[in-house]
């Protein structure tokens, strides 16, 4: 919608439709911004770039963020968490710089900020995306935007995480989940314990997904978009078909940040400290290779294509390496 009013000696059309950050001109004669506002509806119905004379001037970053999460944030996979990673963006100053004023000292002074309330690895993820944004704004959008973040130094990126369970924590967490509201939070822990697989996979299980005889499942939307078929354990496959069959196709009809808050209770309520869900698939990992399983054989559950990544993931302890090496020994005498 259009709107047209007196300011001093002329008149300031603005022009604010669904979806597009609101435009504005000022005229000397009330016809001329009638006529402006009324070209400029009918640009961005047609899907035409807008005139940037005076839009640019005013446009800030949140309304790219803004079109970015309506447009382009739908269509990934990560579209919650990305989402979510905009709105706390979008409380932050710099969604309030006009894009004319950006500067590589804005995103540096945002990184800096940012590393004071998480780890580097988080703040990587916002400067790709903020870069992510600009760069389609400039090749898709028609803005007339350069993108900063590209001149600015990344964190380094963190060691990755070797925390394994410690004594009587798995006991610890399934003893925990019987005090759960959420029925779910136990099997989804002994899955993970089980096969490795990622909290989303877990969540994403269909029951067309099992095959019982063949004590297989099915996964086939993974981080990697290579679906994979794994082995399953008796206690994982028990797990799986002792799960009542409600009425939706999923096993565990639950959002991922429904079960984020319920883990997080879980941990806090049988006081186990700096252990994350993902942490489990570390732990799975590490157990199928103390089984004596290969290379091969746990790539194929855990889905890594590189045995250097796998690597990354299996955390042995020595003092359970000497234990089956004193078991090897004997097994020869």
């Amino acid at each position: 919608m259009a709107s047209i009013r007196k300011r001093g000696n002329g008149w300031q059309a603005q022009v604010r439709l669904c979806g597009q950050p609101t435009i504005s001109k000022s005229f000397k004669y009330k016809s001329d911004a009638l006529l402006w506002s009324r070209g400029q509806e009918a640009r961005i119905e047609r899907g035409e770039p807008l005139d940037r004379n005076d839009d640019f001037k005013s446009m800030q970053l949140r309304h790219l963020l803004g079109k970015y999460a309506r447009e382009v944030t739908p269509n990934k996979r990560s579209a919650e968490k990305e989402n979510y990673r905009i709105h706390r963006i979008l409380r932050h100053w710099i969604a309030d710089v006009r894009l004319r004023d950006l500067k590589a000292h804005h995103f540096a002074q945002f990184r800096n900020e940012r590393l004071q309330q998480a780890g580097s690895q988080a703040v990587r993820h916002d400067l790709n995306l903020l870069g992510h944004v600009l760069k389609t704004a400039s090749l898709d959008w028609g803005v007339p935007v350069s993108n900063p973040v590209q001149a600015i130094r990344k964190p380094a990126v963190s060691k990755p995480r070797n925390r394994r369970l410690k004594p009587r924590e798995e006991e610890l967490l399934l003893q925990g989940c019987n005090r759960s509201t959420v029925n779910y939070l136990k099997p989804i822990i002994v899955l993970a314990l089980e096969t490795a697989m990622r909290r989303g996979e877990i969540l994403n299980i269909k029951w067309d997904h099992i095959n019982a005889s063949e004590r297989t499942l099915k996964i086939p939307i993974t981080k990697n978009e290579h679906p994979r078929t794994i082995p399953l354990s008796e206690t994982a496959l028990t797990t799986l078909l002792d799960t009542p069959n409600g009425h939706s196709e999923q096993l565990y009809p639950i959002a991922p940040g429904a079960f984020r808050l319920a883990w997080d209770r879980l941990r806090k309520r049988v006081g186990i400290e700096d252990l994350h869900f993902h942490d489990l698939r570390h732990e799975a990992i590490s157990r199928f290779f103390e089984k004596g399983l290969s290379i091969p054989e746990v790539a194929l559950i855990s889905g890594h294509r590189d045995p250097r990544m796998l690597f990354r993931y299996t955390h042995l302890r020595a003092e359970d390496v000497a234990k089956r090496l004193n078991d090897l020994e004997s097994c020869q005498r």
